[in-house]
């Protein structure tokens, strides 16, 4: 499989509190890897190293074989950095299929379309993502009046507008109910696959993590303490005793079985 990203050794501290420690992994194209940890952990610290936000203290990050440390999120972007977030952040005056041509014009480097006939422009492009989230009945609908779930699925179509390599979701179904989330994750998964995507998510419902993530990396107090598969993480005994527990572990296990 070709390595898509490359981390090695990031670090990252604030007043002499370690928030990130010596965190290194590869993300393979088309693999679904899940972070997970308490809070506190890290894990938006991490995801704000990754996408620019933040600058590491020391440490590596390669895209497809590319330094992308120092340079800024859009730039970031623009490699084939897309990023969904635990609140979602649209126009909610917009229609649907208004939010999705921003993003376009944005990526198409023509945001002064903005002005006049944006309406008009990447139009169909803005369509084709709608379908592929099952929005396209939607399209004509002001982003104001979306069920939370629907406006969850309208930013993945938003993330995917840069025709991403990698995509980053930070909590994904965070505030949906349990059938949403199945059905989003399911959504995700199969897209990413079927595009050779590479996703990195955070996630704290373990039914979501343990069904769609092909490994699972356990954060904790900044430092990496575990990676393997779903059914590795969940006998790890550090992972139980500093994270999970094994009670939890074990509900989880047979809950998401249950949903398969």
């Amino acid at each position: 499989m070709t390595t898509l990203l490359d981390v090695k050794g990031l670090v990252k501290s604030y007043a002499g509190v370690h928030a990130v420690r010596d965190v290194s992994f590869a993300l393979n194209a088309g693999e679904i890897l899940a972070l997970i940890g308490p809070n506190g952990a890290g894990k938006s610290t991490c995801f704000n190293m990754l996408n620019g936000q933040i600058k590491p203290d020391a440490g590596s990050i390669r895209l497809a074989g590319e330094e992308i440390v120092g340079q800024p999120p859009r730039t970031v972007w623009r490699r084939g950095v897309g990023r969904t977030f635990q609140i979602t952040a649209t126009f909610a005056s917009m229609t649907v299929r208004e939010n999705v041509q921003v993003a376009l014009l944005s990526f198409h480097h023509r945001l002064w379309s903005m002005i006049g006939y944006a309406g008009a422009r990447h139009r169909a492009e803005a369509d084709e993502l709608l379908a592929l989230v099952g929005m396209s009945e939607q399209a004509e609908r002001p982003c104001g009046e979306l069920a939370y779930g629907d406006l969850k699925r309208l930013e993945l179509a938003i993330a995917l507008a840069n025709q991403p390599r990698l995509l980053l979701m930070d909590e994904p179904t965070a505030g949906m109910a349990p059938k949403e989330r199945v059905e989003l994750m399911r959504l995700t998964a199969g897209i990413a696959r079927a595009k050779n995507i590479g996703v990195l998510f955070t996630e704290h419902d373990m039914d979501v993590v343990f069904e769609h993530a092909d490994e699972v990396m356990v954060l904790n107090r900044g430092q990496l303490i575990a990676r393997g598969t779903p059914q590795q993480v969940r006998q790890d005994r550090q992972v139980q005793a500093i994270y999970l527990g094994e009670g939890l572990l074990y509900d989880a296990k047979h809950r998401a079985e249950a949903l398969s």
